[in-house]
């Protein structure tokens, strides 16, 4: 067993500790840990007891998380995590008290995740809501895509009358039959 709770231990967690995938239960609540929970804390596949809460950890949780198979106990709770809770039938049973005092959407929080939700690093101190702001590029994009395509379209009508009577001539022939076979049905 390793219980390294309130050891007042500081820095990021080692990268060094992941490789004790013989390790059953880990307890590093309650120090004053910052960076990111490791991205292999999946190879620790023997782990049943994970108990990283009360500290500063900050980013997303590892999708590797979701490989920790024999997990009956997580903690995670109090720390500065975002974005969505990874998905496995093995984190979706945790209760969510396992996930409070964090910004993290999905199940088993009734925090929905929105479509754009993801954290690109540390943001320090400051309480930024970045994942809930409107992504203004793509709302650029799109309307800039909209107006060139319609004027692609609609341009060339209004510009040469000759497209503009065969496009309607068109219109009239497909509205008549489609109106023809309604009628005599």
């Amino acid at each position: 067993m390793q219980f390294l709770s309130g050891n007042m231990f500081f820095g990021h967690i080692p990268n060094e500790l992941m490789s004790l995938v013989g390790l059953r239960y880990l307890n590093l609540s309650r120090n004053q840990l910052t960076g990111r929970i490791p991205e292999n804390i999946g190879d620790m596949q023997l782990l049943e007891s994970l108990d990283l809460s009360s500290n500063m950890l900050q980013g997303q949780i590892p999708s590797s998380i979701s490989n920790l198979t024999f997990l009956n106990w997580l903690n995670i709770s109090y720390n500065r995590l975002t974005g969505r809770i990874p998905t496995s039938t093995q984190i979706q049973s945790f209760n969510e008290s396992s996930f409070i005092g964090n910004r993290l959407c999905g199940t088993p929080l009734l925090e929905v995740c929105g479509l754009a939700t993801h954290d690109d690093g540390p943001k320090g101190e400051e309480n930024n809501d970045e994942e809930n702001d409107v992504d203004w590029v793509l709302i650029v994009c799109l309307v800039v895509g909209f107006f060139i395509g319609f004027w692609v379209i609609v341009g060339p009508l209004v510009v040469n009358q000759v497209w503009r009577s065969t496009y309607f001539g068109f219109l009239y022939k497909v509205w008549s039959k489609l109106w023809f076979k309604l009628k005599h049905m």
